[in-house]
């Protein structure tokens, strides 16, 4: 029973995670991606690397932006995502 529970919960992240990737038809030139998307967009990255793999329109950057505030939100995500993981590991001194 809990290993159903798992799965059924783990597709359902799933499916909430790759439904509003970049390159998912979206965003568009009339309705660009802003600011929030990007911090969205950065978050997923990872995965979108990997769904991308499987799926030719799916990217990790959206074509489709509004420009400079997009693109802050995308690499403030990835950075505070990428350089947090540092504070949960411990030194070894």
């Amino acid at each position: 029973m809990r290993k159903t529970i798992f799965f059924l919960g783990f597709t359902l992240v799933f499916m909430l995670l790759t439904s509003c990737m970049a390159g998912s038809g979206r965003n568009t030139p009339i309705y660009p991606a802003g600011f929030f998307t990007g911090i969205w967009h950065g978050w997923i990255a990872p995965l979108a690397l990997v769904v991308s793999i499987f799926d030719n329109n799916i990217r990790i950057y959206e074509v489709h932006n509004i420009g400079f505030w997009y693109e802050l939100g995308f690499y403030m995500a990835i950075i505070s995502g990428f350089g947090g993981l540092k504070l949960l590991r411990k030194n070894k001194k």
